[in-house]
C-alpha cells in the first residue's frame, strides 16, 4: 500500500492553509458543484474491494464497476494520471487513480484544482491492480462527498498526547491504536454483558439526577432543576436504585453507566466514567467475587491476554486470585501488628514514619485506610482480593459474620491498582440507618465525601431486602489493565481543562 506523503506545512501556516481551502469550497459551488452533498452512490466499502478482488494479478484489470468513498490521505498529481489513497473508517485504504483518458479533461482539471489532503471524495471505476501490483479502482467518474476545511496534521509526526485527547476525532483519522482502542472497549463491553446474560442478570437504567447523592463516599456535581425549583447531583454511585429493584424481586440486576465525582484528574481518575454495578439475590462476597473473575478472563479473552504488563509488573491473570485480609496486608508491610482495635495515636504515629500525609481530624481506621492505599496497594501486582475493612470503609456492607468492626467487602487489586469492589449487601434497615446517620453528620461536618441519608431507599429496606451480593466494576480501569495505557485513551472523549 502506497503510504501518505506528509503534509509538511507549518503549523503557522494554518490560517492561510484554512483560507485556501475556504477558496476551494466557494469555487465549487460558483461551478454550481455542492461541497457536502446529501449522498454520494456508493456500492462498495474500502475493505469489500480489498477482500473481494484480492485475488488479481499484478496488472491485472477487470470491467467489475464499483463506487466507493473514503477520506483522502495521499494524493499525488502527476499530469495525465494522479493517485490518491482513500482511507475508510476503519483504517481500510485503497488506492484510486484519476486518468485524463478515463474521466476527461475537465474532471481531471476540477480533481487538480478541488482536492486535498482530508476530503471525502467518491470514485466510481473498474477495479484494477495498478503494474505495481497496487489494488486500484481506475476512475471513470468523481464526486466531493465532503471538503475538509482544515489539513490533516503531519501523517509522519506522532501526535502529542495533548492534541490526542483534545481532538479525538483527528486522532481517530490518523492513528490506528486510537481506532482500535474503539472497538476494544467495545468487545469488552460485549464480553462482560456475555457472561452476565449467561447468568441471567436483567440489565436495567436508573436515574443520573438525583435529589440525594449515595452509594458511594465522594464528592458531586451540583445542579438544579428548575422545574421543581430543586437543587440536585449527578450521580456518584449506581447502588442504590439498583438495591431498590432487588428489593421489588429483580433478583439479579445490573446496570453499565456514567457516573459523575467532582473530584480530582490524573491517570486513574475521572470526573466521568462508566461503571458497572450488579446485584445479586442470596449472594455474598464470594458469589460477586467468583462473577468478577469471570468477567474479567472474558475482557482479556476478548480483547488481550492473560499475561499483561504493568507498571507494576507482569500480571498473571490464571494464577491464583489471591485473599489478603486488610489488617494482615498492612501489618506485613509496616513489620509490626496493627488491628481494628489499633488507637489513633498508633496508627498516626505509623503514618508519620512511612510518610503518609493525614488530616488532624481523621480516626485510626480512616488512618489506616490511608497508608493501606500508599504502602501496601501498589505492591499488590498480582489479582488480590483485599478483603475484611474497617466498617467505615464501606457504609453499605455487611457486618463481618465472624470478626466485630469489620465489614464484609473486599476490593480487586491488579497491577497495584484498584479495578472492582463488592460486598455481602447490609440489608437491616436499623443498621443501615445508623451508618447513614453517621455519614450524614460527616457531612453536615464538612465532608464533602460522606452520604447523605436517603430515607427512600430505607424505606425501601424496610419492605425486606433478601440477603444479596453486590459488586462494582470500572470498565476504563479494565480496559487499562488489558491494553496498558491510561484513563485518557480509555475514555473516546475524556473531559480537559478548556483551551485558553
Amino acid at each position: 500500500m502506497t503510504e501518505p506523503a506528509p503534509d509538511t506545512a507549518p503549523d503557522t501556516d494554518l490560517p492561510e492553509q484554512i483560507a485556501v481551502r475556504r477558496g476551494k469550497r466557494q469555487a465549487m459551488l460558483d461551478a454550481g458543484v455542492d461541497p457536502y452533498p446529501v449522498q454520494v452512490p456508493v456500492t462498495h466499502g474500502l475493505a469489500q474491494v480489498r477482500q473481494q478482488w484480492a485475488h488479481l494479478e499484478t496488472g491485472e484489470e477487470t470491467q467489475d464497476v464499483v463506487g466507493v468513498s473514503g477520506r483522502v490521505v495521499f494524493v499525488r498529481n502527476t499530469g495525465k494520471l494522479c493517485f490518491a489513497s482513500l482511507q475508510a473508517g476503519d483504517g481500510t485504504r485503497l488506492q484510486a487513480m484519476i486518468s485524463l483518458a478515463e474521466v476527461g479533461e475537465e474532471a481531471l482539471a476540477r480533481w487538480k484544482a478541488w482536492v486535498d489532503l482530508g476530503d471525502h471524495v467518491f470514485v466510481e471505476g473498474r477495479v484494477i491492480s495498478s503494474r505495481r501490483g497496487e489494488l486500484s479502482v481506475m476512475a471513470t467518474g468523481w464526486r466531493m462527498a465532503s471538503k475538509a476545511l482544515r489539513p490533516l496534521p503531519v501523517l509522519h509526526k506522532d501526535l502529542s498526547e495533548e492534541q490526542r485527547v483534545r481532538q479525538r476525532y483527528v486522532d481517530l483519522i490518523v492513528r490506528d491504536e486510537a481506532r482500535q482502542m474503539v472497538l476494544d472497549r467495545a468487545a469488552m463491553t460485549r464480553a462482560v454483558r456475555r457472561v452476565l446474560e449467561d447468568d441471567e442478570y436483567v440489565e436495567v437504567e436508573t436515574p443520573v439526577l438525583q435529589s440525594i447523592h449515595g452509594g458511594a463516599t465522594a464528592r458531586p456535581f451540583r445542579t438544579h432543576l428548575n422545574a421543581f425549583d430543586l437543587p440536585m447531583t449527578l450521580r456518584i454511585a449506581l447502588e442504590l436504585y439498583l438495591k431498590r429493584a432487588v428489593v421489588g424481586g429483580v433478583d439479579r440486576v445490573y446496570e453499565i453507566g456514567r457516573i459523575f465525582r467532582n473530584e480530582g484528574i490524573d491517570s486513574t481518575h475521572s470526573p466521568e466514567f462508566t461503571m458497572l454495578e450488579c446485584y445479586q439475590a442470596h449472594g455474598d462476597q464470594f458469589t460477586m467475587a467468583d462473577l468478577m473473575r469471570r468477567m474479567i478472563l472474558a475482557a482479556a479473552d476478548e480483547i488481550g491476554s492473560r499475561s499483561i504488563e504493568t507498571p507494576a509488573g507482569t500480571v498473571d491473570l490464571d494464577a491464583e486470585w489471591a485473599w489478603l485480609p486488610f489488617y494482615d496486608g498492612l501489618s506485613d508491610a509496616v513489620g509490626r501488628s496493627v488491628t481494628v482495635t489499633s488507637s489513633t495515636q498508633e496508627l498516626r504515629a505509623l503514618a508519620d514514619e512511612h510518610g503518609v500525609a493525614v488530616d488532624p481530624g481523621w480516626g485510626a481506621d480512616k488512618i489506616a485506610l490511608e497508608i493501606f492505599g500508599d504502602v501496601v496497594e501498589p505492591t499488590l501486582v498480582q489479582p488480590t482480593f483485599v478483603c475484611d475493612y474497617p466498617a467505615i470503609a464501606q457504609p453499605l456492607a455487611r457486618p463481618h459474620r465472624t470478626t466485630e468492626g469489620l465489614v464484609e467487602a473486599w476490593d480487586l487489586i491488579i497491577g497495584g491498582v484498584e479495578r472492582g469492589t463488592a460486598f455481602s449487601e447490609l440489608v437491616d434497615p436499623e443498621i443501615q440507618r445508623a451508618r447513614l446517620t453517621e455519614q450524614s453528620l460527616l457531612a453536615a461536618g464538612g465532608d464533602p465525601d460522606a452520604m447523605q441519608l436517603d430515607e427512600d431507599f430505607l424505606r425501601a429496606l424496610e419492605y425486606a431486602a433478601p440477603p444479596m451480593g453486590g459488586l462494582g466494576l470500572g470498565l476504563d480501569r479494565v480496559l487499562m489493565l488489558l491494553t496498558g495505557t491510561g484513563i485518557r485513551e480509555t475514555i473516546l472523549f475524556p473531559f480537559l481543562k478548556p483551551e485558553s
